[in-house]
């Protein structure tokens, strides 16, 4: 063999290696694509022939109002109430028509809870509940305020508005007429 065939058989040899060593990488590495997950602010949990998807709660605070937003999908062939029970006996009852889907983000299905129990940026502990088969469930819901925009339009009628900037500052003496003379 001669000089010139034994560095392309070396160098072959190397590329091999490398490429085998690399495919070895996504053999043990694991994949997202394989898990299932929420890609949104809300959450999803299945619930008899009840499928609810991107659930969540908006409120200014945990003694406010919070209106729970997200799709119900219902797979049976009859219409079936989902009921959804709060902080302090709060609770909120929506209709969902048989093989059919409800928009809670829709002004025609709006779903109030009294109190939202919890603050911005927490979890809270929904019991859901649905008619069909009797089936519940207690879920962690996210409370969300009106920080993002997107979310403002569904603060409830009667709750007060989180700050959205810090609170103004006091006035300076220069500022409020005295002087230093």
């Amino acid at each position: 063999m001669n000089r010139a065939r034994r560095g392309k058989l070396a160098l072959t040899a190397a590329a091999l290696g490398v490429g085998l060593l690399t495919a070895g990488c996504g053999y043990i590495t694991p994949q997202q694509t394989n898990h299932q997950y929420s890609a949104s602010d809300g959450i999803r949990a299945d619930l008899g022939p009840l499928k609810l998807r991107n659930i969540l709660i908006v409120s200014s605070g945990d003694d406010q109002p919070g209106r729970v937003i997200g799709a119900v999908y219902n797979s049976s062939s009859q219409d079936v109430k989902l009921t959804m029970k709060g902080a302090e006996g709060s609770q909120t009852e929506v209709s969902v028509k048989a093989n059919s889907s409800t928009l809670l983000n829709d002004t025609t299905d709006e779903a109030i809870l009294s109190t939202s129990g919890g603050k911005p940026g927490s979890l809270v502990d929904i019991q859901v509940s649905e008619d069909g088969t009797n089936v519940s469930s207690t879920v962690k819901v996210p409370v969300l305020d009106a920080t993002l925009p997107e979310y403002k339009e569904y603060l409830p009628a009667g709750s007060t508005p989180s700050p959205s900037s810090p609170a103004t500052p006091s006035p300076t003496a220069s500022e409020s007429g005295a002087s230093n003379h």
